[in-house]
Protein backbone atom coordinates (compact mmCIF):
# COMPACT_ATOMS: atom_id res chain seq x y z
CA UNK A 1 0.00 0.00 0.00
CA UNK A 2 1.37 3.39 -1.15
CA UNK A 3 1.40 6.15 1.64
CA UNK A 4 -0.85 7.88 -0.17
CA UNK A 5 -3.11 5.60 -0.06
CA UNK A 6 -3.07 4.96 3.67
CA UNK A 7 -3.37 8.63 4.37
CA UNK A 8 -6.73 8.86 1.96
CA UNK A 9 -7.73 5.38 4.06
CA UNK A 10 -7.05 7.25 7.46
CA UNK A 11 -9.32 10.12 6.67
CA UNK A 12 -6.27 12.41 6.52
CA UNK A 13 -6.18 13.46 2.87
CA UNK A 14 -3.48 16.04 1.97
CA UNK A 15 -3.28 18.76 -0.84
CA UNK A 16 0.05 19.22 -2.77
CA UNK A 17 1.58 22.07 -4.22
CA UNK A 18 4.54 23.08 -5.34
CA UNK A 19 6.64 26.65 -4.13
CA UNK A 20 9.33 28.50 -4.08
CA UNK A 21 13.15 27.89 -6.02
CA UNK A 22 11.49 27.19 -8.85
CA UNK A 23 10.27 24.19 -7.46
CA UNK A 24 8.56 21.63 -10.10
CA UNK A 25 5.21 19.28 -9.36
CA UNK A 26 6.64 16.18 -8.88
CA UNK A 27 2.98 14.18 -9.67
CA UNK A 28 0.00 13.47 -7.30
CA UNK A 29 1.22 9.94 -6.22
CA UNK A 30 2.62 11.29 -2.38
CA UNK A 31 6.43 10.60 -1.12
CA UNK A 32 5.84 7.21 -0.82
CA UNK A 33 6.32 7.13 -4.70
CA UNK A 34 9.91 8.64 -4.08
CA UNK A 35 12.68 7.68 -6.45
CA UNK A 36 15.04 9.63 -4.13
CA UNK A 37 19.07 9.61 -4.58
CA UNK A 38 21.19 9.47 -1.44
CA UNK A 39 20.83 13.06 -0.77
CA UNK A 40 17.28 13.46 -1.48
CA UNK A 41 14.98 13.45 1.99
CA UNK A 42 12.05 14.30 3.81
CA UNK A 43 11.01 15.93 6.90
CA UNK A 44 7.81 16.91 8.83
CA UNK A 45 7.12 20.15 10.08
CA UNK A 46 4.64 20.49 13.11
CA UNK A 47 3.58 23.61 14.51
CA UNK A 48 2.05 25.78 17.62
CA UNK A 49 0.71 22.56 19.21
CA UNK A 50 -0.11 24.45 22.77
CA UNK A 51 -0.07 21.76 24.65
CA UNK A 52 -2.15 22.89 27.93
CA UNK A 53 -4.51 24.84 26.20
CA UNK A 54 -8.21 24.70 27.46
CA UNK A 55 -11.10 25.76 25.68
CA UNK A 56 -14.53 23.89 24.18
CA UNK A 57 -15.66 25.77 22.35
CA UNK A 58 -12.38 26.57 20.20
CA UNK A 59 -10.94 22.41 20.53
CA UNK A 60 -12.78 20.10 22.62
CA UNK A 61 -10.34 17.27 21.67
CA UNK A 62 -7.50 19.74 23.17
CA UNK A 63 -6.46 16.63 24.84
CA UNK A 64 -6.56 14.47 21.76
CA UNK A 65 -5.18 16.81 18.52
CA UNK A 66 -1.37 16.46 19.55
CA UNK A 67 -1.45 12.61 20.19
CA UNK A 68 -3.59 12.12 16.91
CA UNK A 69 -0.90 13.76 14.45
CA UNK A 70 1.62 11.79 16.42
CA UNK A 71 -0.03 8.84 15.65
CA UNK A 72 -0.69 10.03 12.05
CA UNK A 73 3.36 10.62 11.52
CA UNK A 74 4.00 7.56 12.92
CA UNK A 75 1.79 5.85 10.30
CA UNK A 76 3.53 7.26 7.25
CA UNK A 77 4.85 4.24 5.30
CA UNK A 78 8.06 6.15 5.21
CA UNK A 79 9.22 7.57 8.43
CA UNK A 80 10.58 11.36 7.75
CA UNK A 81 14.86 11.77 8.10
CA UNK A 82 13.40 14.26 10.77
CA UNK A 83 10.74 16.09 12.62
CA UNK A 84 11.09 19.63 13.45
CA UNK A 85 8.86 21.62 15.87
CA UNK A 86 7.97 25.25 14.88
CA UNK A 87 7.29 26.68 18.09
CA UNK A 88 4.82 27.19 20.86
CA UNK A 89 4.94 23.77 22.04
CA UNK A 90 3.00 24.55 25.03
CA UNK A 91 0.13 27.27 25.94
CA UNK A 92 1.32 30.20 28.34
CA UNK A 93 0.46 30.13 31.47
CA UNK A 94 2.45 32.75 34.34
CA UNK A 95 2.40 29.74 37.16
CA UNK A 96 6.23 28.49 36.48
CA UNK A 97 5.23 25.01 37.79
CA UNK A 98 2.37 24.32 35.63
CA UNK A 99 4.88 25.64 32.61
CA UNK A 100 7.44 22.84 33.67
CA UNK A 101 4.61 20.05 33.86
CA UNK A 102 3.32 21.11 30.42
CA UNK A 103 6.75 21.42 28.70
CA UNK A 104 7.47 17.69 30.29
CA UNK A 105 4.12 16.21 28.86
CA UNK A 106 4.44 17.60 25.71
CA UNK A 107 8.08 16.33 25.79
CA UNK A 108 6.98 12.92 26.74
CA UNK A 109 4.03 13.04 23.76
CA UNK A 110 6.54 14.14 21.51
CA UNK A 111 9.18 11.49 22.39
CA UNK A 112 6.25 8.81 20.74
CA UNK A 113 7.51 9.95 17.44
CA UNK A 114 9.13 6.97 16.05
CA UNK A 115 11.79 9.79 13.63
CA UNK A 116 14.90 9.29 15.46
CA UNK A 117 15.68 12.55 15.37
CA UNK A 118 13.38 15.61 16.31
CA UNK A 119 14.10 19.31 16.36
CA UNK A 120 12.49 21.59 18.66
CA UNK A 121 12.08 25.44 18.59
CA UNK A 122 10.51 27.30 21.26
CA UNK A 123 7.26 30.12 20.41
CA UNK A 124 6.42 33.30 22.34
CA UNK A 125 4.05 31.35 24.60
CA UNK A 126 7.30 28.74 25.67
CA UNK A 127 10.10 31.42 26.09
CA UNK A 128 8.82 35.01 26.71
CA UNK A 129 8.04 35.05 30.25
CA UNK A 130 11.60 33.73 31.34
CA UNK A 131 13.48 34.15 28.13
CA UNK A 132 13.64 30.73 27.31
CA UNK A 133 15.04 29.26 31.33
CA UNK A 134 12.28 26.65 31.52
CA UNK A 135 12.46 25.87 27.83
CA UNK A 136 16.00 25.40 27.46
CA UNK A 137 15.96 22.93 30.53
CA UNK A 138 13.91 20.38 28.55
CA UNK A 139 14.59 21.45 24.93
CA UNK A 140 17.85 23.10 24.36
CA UNK A 141 19.65 25.90 23.26
CA UNK A 142 16.69 28.43 21.89
CA UNK A 143 18.91 29.21 18.42
CA UNK A 144 21.06 26.34 16.64
CA UNK A 145 22.07 25.05 12.83
CA UNK A 146 22.46 21.93 11.35
CA UNK A 147 23.25 20.39 7.80
CA UNK A 148 21.33 17.48 6.47
CA UNK A 149 22.35 15.68 3.44
CA UNK A 150 24.00 19.06 2.17
CA UNK A 151 21.22 21.17 3.17
CA UNK A 152 22.18 23.59 6.09
CA UNK A 153 19.53 24.39 8.24
CA UNK A 154 19.23 27.60 10.70
CA UNK A 155 16.95 27.99 14.05
CA UNK A 156 16.30 31.17 14.92
CA UNK A 157 14.87 32.49 18.32
CA UNK A 158 12.55 35.26 17.85
CA UNK A 159 10.44 34.52 20.52
CA UNK A 160 12.83 34.80 23.86
CA UNK A 161 12.52 38.44 24.03
CA UNK A 162 9.42 40.07 25.14
CA UNK A 163 10.33 42.71 22.24
CA UNK A 164 9.65 40.06 19.57
CA UNK A 165 13.41 40.63 18.09
CA UNK A 166 16.15 38.21 17.15
CA UNK A 167 18.52 40.54 18.57
CA UNK A 168 21.81 42.08 17.65
CA UNK A 169 24.38 38.93 18.98
CA UNK A 170 21.91 36.21 17.25
CA UNK A 171 22.16 38.25 14.28
CA UNK A 172 26.00 38.38 14.56
CA UNK A 173 26.00 34.73 15.03
CA UNK A 174 23.89 34.52 11.82
CA UNK A 175 26.16 36.33 9.85
CA UNK A 176 29.21 33.91 11.03
CA UNK A 177 27.51 30.80 10.68
CA UNK A 178 26.21 31.15 7.09
CA UNK A 179 29.75 33.13 6.37
CA UNK A 180 31.37 29.30 5.64
CA UNK A 181 28.65 28.47 2.95
CA UNK A 182 28.63 29.12 -0.89
CA UNK A 183 26.15 31.71 -2.35
CA UNK A 184 24.57 28.87 -3.85
CA UNK A 185 24.15 26.46 -1.06
CA UNK A 186 20.34 25.23 -0.14
CA UNK A 187 19.64 26.34 3.27
CA UNK A 188 16.70 26.62 5.43
CA UNK A 189 15.98 28.64 7.76
CA UNK A 190 13.17 27.39 10.94
CA UNK A 191 11.80 29.96 12.76
CA UNK A 192 8.64 30.65 14.82
CA UNK A 193 7.41 34.61 13.87
CA UNK A 194 7.37 35.66 10.12
CA UNK A 195 10.21 37.73 9.47
CA UNK A 196 8.12 39.95 7.34
CA UNK A 197 5.17 42.24 8.54
CA UNK A 198 2.81 40.09 7.58
CA UNK A 199 0.56 42.11 10.20
CA UNK A 200 2.32 43.82 13.07
CA UNK A 201 -0.93 44.69 14.89
CA UNK A 202 -1.20 41.18 15.69
CA UNK A 203 1.97 40.65 16.39
CA UNK A 204 3.14 38.55 13.26
CA UNK A 205 6.34 40.14 12.16
CA UNK A 206 9.80 40.50 14.24
CA UNK A 207 10.71 44.20 14.36
CA UNK A 208 14.30 43.18 13.35
CA UNK A 209 13.04 40.69 10.94
CA UNK A 210 14.41 42.94 8.07
CA UNK A 211 17.87 42.62 8.94
CA UNK A 212 17.42 38.94 9.34
CA UNK A 213 16.17 39.11 5.68
CA UNK A 214 19.16 40.89 4.41
CA UNK A 215 21.19 38.71 5.80
CA UNK A 216 19.85 35.60 3.99
CA UNK A 217 19.63 37.84 0.74
CA UNK A 218 23.38 37.25 -0.77
CA UNK A 219 22.48 33.55 -0.75
CA UNK A 220 20.67 32.29 -3.62
CA UNK A 221 18.71 29.69 -2.76
CA UNK A 222 16.66 30.02 1.11
CA UNK A 223 13.46 29.02 1.87
CA UNK A 224 11.87 29.89 5.29
CA UNK A 225 9.34 27.62 7.12
CA UNK A 226 7.78 29.23 10.16
CA UNK A 227 4.30 28.96 12.42
CA UNK A 228 2.99 31.25 14.70
CA UNK A 229 0.03 32.59 13.10
CA UNK A 230 -1.71 29.48 13.04
CA UNK A 231 -2.68 28.85 9.01
CA UNK A 232 -1.27 28.15 6.11
CA UNK A 233 0.49 31.07 4.26
CA UNK A 234 2.88 32.44 1.59
CA UNK A 235 5.36 34.93 0.70
CA UNK A 236 7.91 36.47 -1.33
CA UNK A 237 10.86 38.54 0.07
CA UNK A 238 12.88 38.54 -2.58
CA UNK A 239 13.88 35.55 -3.95
CA UNK A 240 13.06 34.01 -0.52
CA UNK A 241 10.12 31.96 -0.18
CA UNK A 242 8.32 32.12 3.57
CA UNK A 243 5.96 29.24 4.15
CA UNK A 244 3.80 29.42 7.73
CA UNK A 245 2.18 26.40 9.26
CA UNK A 246 -0.99 25.13 10.02
CA UNK A 247 -1.71 24.89 13.99
CA UNK A 248 -2.38 21.45 16.06
CA UNK A 249 -4.60 23.42 18.35
CA UNK A 250 -6.94 25.79 16.92
CA UNK A 251 -6.72 27.79 13.48
CA UNK A 252 -6.65 31.59 13.37
CA UNK A 253 -8.47 33.98 10.79
CA UNK A 254 -6.92 35.95 8.15
CA UNK A 255 -4.69 38.29 8.68
CA UNK A 256 -7.23 41.51 9.44
CA UNK A 257 -10.37 39.73 8.17
CA UNK A 258 -11.71 40.56 11.27
CA UNK A 259 -11.37 43.44 13.88
CA UNK A 260 -9.45 41.56 16.60
CA UNK A 261 -7.59 38.67 16.60
CA UNK A 262 -9.20 35.13 18.22
CA UNK A 263 -9.47 31.33 17.70
CA UNK A 264 -11.67 30.16 14.94
CA UNK A 265 -14.27 28.40 16.54
CA UNK A 266 -14.53 24.65 16.44
CA UNK A 267 -17.29 23.43 13.86
CA UNK A 268 -18.55 20.29 14.97
CA UNK A 269 -19.74 20.02 11.09
CA UNK A 270 -16.08 20.06 9.94
CA UNK A 271 -14.11 19.10 13.11
CA UNK A 272 -10.39 19.11 12.92
CA UNK A 273 -10.86 22.05 10.27
CA UNK A 274 -7.28 24.37 9.47
CA UNK A 275 -5.72 22.10 11.83
CA UNK A 276 -2.64 19.71 10.55
CA UNK A 277 1.02 19.23 9.83
CA UNK A 278 3.49 19.23 6.56
CA UNK A 279 5.52 16.97 4.93
CA UNK A 280 8.84 18.93 2.96
CA UNK A 281 10.30 16.92 0.32
CA UNK A 282 14.15 17.92 -0.50
CA UNK A 283 16.12 17.72 -3.49
CA UNK A 284 19.08 19.24 -2.25
CA UNK A 285 21.07 19.09 -5.14
CA UNK A 286 18.51 21.22 -6.91
CA UNK A 287 17.19 23.32 -3.85
CA UNK A 288 14.19 22.43 -4.37
CA UNK A 289 11.18 21.35 -1.96
CA UNK A 290 7.89 20.05 -2.58
CA UNK A 291 5.41 20.66 0.46
CA UNK A 292 2.41 18.43 0.99
CA UNK A 293 0.03 19.98 3.81
CA UNK A 294 -1.81 17.18 5.91
CA UNK A 295 -4.92 18.00 7.68
CA UNK A 296 -5.86 16.43 10.45
CA UNK A 297 -9.23 14.81 10.66
CA UNK A 298 -11.79 12.52 13.24
CA UNK A 299 -10.98 9.50 11.95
Amino acid sequence: MHRRDFIKLAGLGGVVFASGLGVKVLGSGGPSNRARSLDDFYFVQLSDTHWGFDGPSVNPDSQGTLKKAVAAVNSLEEQPDFVVFTGDLTHITEDKNARRERMSQFRDIAGGLKAKTIHFMPGEHDASLDRGDSYQEFFGKLNYSFDHKGVHFVALDNVSDPSAIVGEAQLKWLQSDLGRLKNDAPIVVLTHRPLFDLYPQWDWATRDGAAVVNALLPYKNVTVFYGHIHQEHHFMTGHIPHHAAKSLMFPLPAPGSVPKRAPVPWNPATPYKGLGFRDVEADARQAQYKIEEVPVLKV
